[in-house]
């Protein structure tokens, strides 16, 4: 390994180091991210010959130029489609198209309340992303729990859900829409393969935890008021739920019956429903147009988290810099070696490593490891690639830090590390083992 390959390893691994240290160092990680990006392709700049070999003068900057824009393509239809999807949530969630969700939640008994989260957590992760879903269900929860120390379980258990939902579905959890936007996996072989094992993942800690909630809760209150609720009516509010949660869940049949990327219905859908709840706002009286202005998409744009978009952009073109140097396929190869070509082992290990560390370089430098095959384990919807899809969701629910719906949370219920690791560490990793088993007898016995 020459002297500027270890460079940009040193320089990726110290900026990795720094994002898991977020907390710590108080830096943004999409900063670090950017920095990482620049820092590394400069460093492959300085001699692209070692790199891209036979190619010399002229060719050698057109040629580095083209790598780069091809995996800048590559990148861009994730940030698209997470850019699209992002809005549609927050369109929907800012008009009230989640009134209605909070009103089938309603009742008095703790444990049936569990089940209803975990179910509707389960499901809503797998059409918006886990932490959209993790928002949305924390703020239903503080309507229906007034008691902390319970609604920190309930929380907890969305933590789960949301994580073990995007497991199973191609737009359900970053990871998922990463290996999906590349062609590793396919939405019908994932839903079909990774459901059974992802809901396993999810029914085993809702079963341990229902256990420690006794009794009823405390009449809920049926105050109405909510964002987007003295706007529209019920009936306008359920049409922004259905074209916005309906139009991603179609986005799959979108690309299948067109061939076109994930992104483009993504678009297709916030065009719609855009197009929509303009109408809406022009039909109302003029006092209520007025006041809904804020809620209207252009202005609703300047809601999305960019800092989010920008690290996707920074780690993704940081790790396709690992890719273009040899750096990925030499530790694939060294990983297959230590397991014995065991993909249960290597995914596993990778699930456990996403609840200390971000899985999407993870993902990514996975991506970059292993070659796409014609058929095999490293096919298009192989062993490998569903089960990274599963582990790598999964695992982000063993710590809180573990994944973005787990520090949102955190962050919204003030539940500490500690205590999340000695009452919710232990079933989480029951219910991840129990899925990865179910998947080994699916894909013995019945795949």
């Amino acid at each position: 390994m020459s002297l500027l390959t270890i460079a940009i390893v040193a320089v990726f691994l110290t900026g990795y180091a720094c994002i898991a240290l977020e907390s710590l160092t108080k830096v943004n990680k999409a900063a670090v991210a950017l920095l990482m990006l620049v820092v590394c392709w400069t460093l492959f700049m300085l001699n692209p010959s070692e790199y891209l070999t036979g190619i010399s003068g002229e060719n050698l900057s057109m040629a580095v130029n083209e790598v780069i824009e091809k995996h800048l393509g590559s990148t861009a239809t994730t940030l698209f489609f997470l850019m699209g999807a992002m809005t549609i949530v927050e369109i929907v969630d800012q008009n009230g198209g989640f009134n209605f969700v909070r009103d089938m939640l309603r009742t008095q008994n703790k444990r049936s309340l569990l089940w209803r989260i975990a179910f509707l957590s389960f499901f809503l992760s797998a059409i918006l992303d886990n932490m959209t879903t993790s928002i949305v269900m924390v703020m239903i929860l503080r309507k229906l729990v007034s008691e902390k120390s319970d609604r920190i379980v309930y929380a907890s258990l969305v933590i789960i859900a949301a994580n073990s939902g995007g497991a199973f579905s191609p737009i359900g959890d970053v990871t998922t829409i990463m290996l999906w936007n590349m062609s590793l996996i396919t939405a019908a072989g994932v839903i079909k393969e990774l459901f059974l094992p992802s809901l396993l993942s999810m029914c085993v800690p809702a079963f341990l935890l229902q256990f420690t909630l006794k009794g009823n809760l405390a009449a809920p209150s049926t105050s109405e008021s909510s964002a987007g609720s003295d706007d529209f009516t019920s009936l306008q509010r359920k049409v922004i739920f259905a074209l916005g949660v309906g139009g991603l869940m179609f986005v799959p049949v979108f690309k299948s019956i067109t061939h076109l990327p994930p992104y483009v219905g993504i678009l297709l859908v916030l065009c719609l429903l855009w197009i929509v709840t303009e109408l809406f706002y022009a039909h109302l009286p003029r006092k209520k147009e007025q006041g809904g202005l804020q809620k209207r998409v252009s202005n609703l744009l300047s809601r999305i988290d960019m800092a989010t978009i920008l690290f996707f952009l920074g780690i993704l073109m940081a790790v396709a810099c690992l890719e273009e140097i040899g750096v990925l396929t030499t530790m694939g190869q060294w990983l297959n070696t230590v397991s014995g070509g065991n993909h249960y082992l290597v995914t596993g290990a990778i699930g456990v490593l996403s609840s200390i560390v971000d899985n999407v370089p993870l993902v990514a430098g996975c991506m970059g490891m292993y070659p796409l095959t014609p058929t095999g384990d490293m096919a298009v919807d192989g062993i490998f690639w569903q089960l990274l899809a599963y582990c790598a969701g999964v695992g982000g629910s063993l710590l809180i830090i573990g994944s973005a719906a787990g520090v949102v949370v955190m962050g919204l219920e003030k539940i500490s590390f500690g205590w999340y690791m000695r009452h919710i560490t232990p079933i989480a990793f029951a219910g991840y083992l129990a899925g990865m088993i179910s998947y080994w007898m699916l894909r013995s016995f019945v795949f």
